[in-house]
């Protein structure tokens, strides 16, 4: 079995954990963001419209910041207002709200949980933690914790990027923080330390003092509630004080929380010595040829083709311009010939590689992609019989292209 992390890591002291609730409330009474699914969470009194508006908003705010949200998250809410009225809603219409906020199948998942819901639980939320996690799809153990918490009240921590960095920072935890094993004891720790008559605020607040103080770089350490709790804090001003009793002799022995023996304490970092992560995969790279078909429309105005991606995958069920994935090391000829026998395929006559016009490329970074598009066009004379076998197309024009529901790849393209 893993050694137990030594008690100094943990937050054994009840009135430090006392105190450090107490200063970290009354910071958030004081300097916490005006954010509009705060203002419905303190104010609506229908418990499910208080626990889908909070809902939505933890979906949206998943790997996007707060200050993109807010137009998309005021947008949703004044055309879905209720869970009812999101599960009425077409997909289409939720990819087309959703486009340019990215991870296309968190709204998809969305949607689909709110049907759920309605079909299958009355249209009543799950109240619990437990609940909300076994019973909707797409809500993990982080977004179950923030409902539970915010909405109905349930004393739950919950652990995400910014609480993860104040946790390891508050006790010098430097192993790696996103090893299983960590992320585990950092749960125990947000659920011993959320307070208990006011959890949502609580956490809410952990939440806020990541995203606004205890930031990755130049965290702001004068101005932070807790900084006499802070472990790093500490370590910065004292060293080896034995204000931090023996925290920097771990690394030697077999603690679980310390950082490895091989790397050790920077004095020149500071707190931002934590936390520390493995070392991400680089992206892989991709190439896809685009060709953006163009022809006049009835009224004289130029309109585009458009078709739609598969139901699942990346950017599952969004619309593009037709396009093909190429081999990474395909010359720019090549390719071209490429593209010109797939759009043969889809228009049922042929296409002359020569008579596709290139343009340039476009480079966009995905999560875990570095995609190219090779961007060509080719302007045609009259309409195109294309084959009803294959994706739904469509022609739009410039205006109906950005009202769809496009990535912000293909905009760039």
């Amino acid at each position: 079995a893993p050694a137990p992390p030594p008690a100094r890591h943990l937050f054994s002291d009840a009135a430090e954990v006392e105190a450090l609730r107490g200063n970290l409330l009354a910071w958030y009474d004081r300097c916490k963001r005006d954010l509009p699914w705060r203002a419905l969470a303190a104010t609506e009194p229908d418990a499910d419209r208080r626990g889908y508006g909070v809902w939505v908003s933890e979906i949206m705010l998943q790997q996007t910041q707060v200050a993109t949200v807010i137009d998309y998250y005021n947008r949703w809410m004044q055309k879905w207002p209720t869970l009812q009225a999101l599960a009425q809603a077409s997909l289409e219409e939720v990819n087309e709200l959703w486009a340019g906020l990215g991870y296309y199948s968190r709204g998809k998942r969305l949607q689909e949980a709110a049907r759920k819901v309605v079909s299958e639980l009355a249209g009543r939320m799950p109240r619990t933690a437990e609940d909300l996690q076994k019973l909707l799809p797409g809500v993990g153990r982080y977004t179950a914790g923030a409902i539970a918490s915010i909405s109905y009240g349930q004393a739950t921590g919950v652990v995400d990027g910014n609480v993860i960095r104040v946790l390891c920072r508050l006790r010098c935890i430097g192993a790696d923080s996103s090893s299983p094993a960590v992320i585990d004891q950092l749960w125990d720790m947000a659920n011993v330390l959320v307070d208990r008559s006011r959890p949502g605020d609580f956490n809410q607040a952990l939440m806020e003092l990541g995203a606004t103080l205890c930031v990755p770089k130049a965290p702001l350490c004068g101005e932070c509630p807790v900084k006499q709790h802070c472990r790093a804090w500490h370590r910065k001003l004292f060293g080896n004080s034995p204000k931090v009793p023996d925290v920097e002799d771990c690394g030697v022995g077999d603690c679980p929380l310390c950082p490895p023996a091989t790397e050790p304490w920077d004095s020149s970092l500071g707190v931002t010595n934590f936390p520390r992560k493995a070392a991400k995969k680089p992206p892989r790279a991709m190439r896809t040829a685009t060709c953006v078909l163009e022809r006049r429309g009835c009224h004289g105005a130029p309109e585009y083709l458009i078709v739609q991606r598969p139901s699942s995958g990346l950017l599952a069920g969004l619309w593009e311009f037709p396009s093909l994935p190429l081999a990474q090391d395909l010359k720019e000829e090549r390719g071209r010939e490429e593209l010109a026998d797939h759009l043969q395929a889809w228009m049922g006559r042929p296409v002359a590689a020569k008579g596709l016009r290139f343009i340039g490329e476009v480079i966009h970074i995905f999560s875990h992609i570095h995609q190219t598009y090779v961007v060509y066009s080719l302007p045609l004379d009259g309409d195109v019989t294309l084959d009803p076998a294959l994706s739904p197309s469509r022609w739009v024009t410039q205006d109906e292209f950005h009202a769809s529901a496009v990535s912000t790849a293909m905009k760039k393209v």
